[in-house]
């Protein structure tokens, strides 16, 4: 199903975050990945790092992203999960001003079509903090592909526009 049409697409200003405990720039294929989808469909890439999967890392990154006034959406990949060191969701989740909840729900449905009951663990979130859009996503390259290529894109100038008021 296609959506409406925007009636005149922008360049969005973006950050990607890569939450690992493990992966440098030359192994982060997932956060490779979003940065090369997001560039081949216009959009910009302001900020690139890789996070320790720390509470605090993840907030400290949170709050330098915030001063910067140009960027409207943040993508965060890894630490989605259950395990003692997933926290990205915790943090991302409690530091929203407005969540998306069908973003999660329909990135597992999308994800149980390719993967089966083992989506039911993805604890993915999306929402707005202050005048930014955010995404948190697995780690993984196919969940990544799919969650930009399917929802995130096809959505992105839409959401941007109604956070600007548009």
């Amino acid at each position: 199903m296609i959506p409406h049409p925007d009636t005149k697409a922008i360049s969005v200003n973006c950050a990607t975050i890569t939450v690992s405990d493990t992966r440098t720039r030359e192994t982060d294929k997932s956060g490779q990945l979003i940065q090369q989808l997001l560039i081949n469909a216009g959009h910009q890439i302001l900020t690139y790092a890789i996070v320790k999967d720390e509470p605090q890392d993840i907030r400290d990154w949170l709050t330098k992203l915030d001063t910067n006034l140009e960027l409207e959406v943040i993508i965060f990949n890894g630490g989605t999960g259950i395990a003692p060191r997933d926290t990205t969701y915790d943090v991302i989740n409690s530091c929203l001003d407005k969540n998306i909840p069908g973003f999660g729900e329909i990135f597992r449905y999308l994800s149980y079509q390719e993967i089966g009951s083992r989506a039911i663990a993805s604890r993915a979130v999306a929402g707005v903090k202050n005048r930014q859009l955010i995404f948190s996503l697995p780690g993984s390259s196919n969940a990544v592909k799919l969650a930009v290529n399917q929802l995130i894109l096809p959505e992105l100038n839409h959401l941007v526009k109604q956070i600007r008021g548009q």
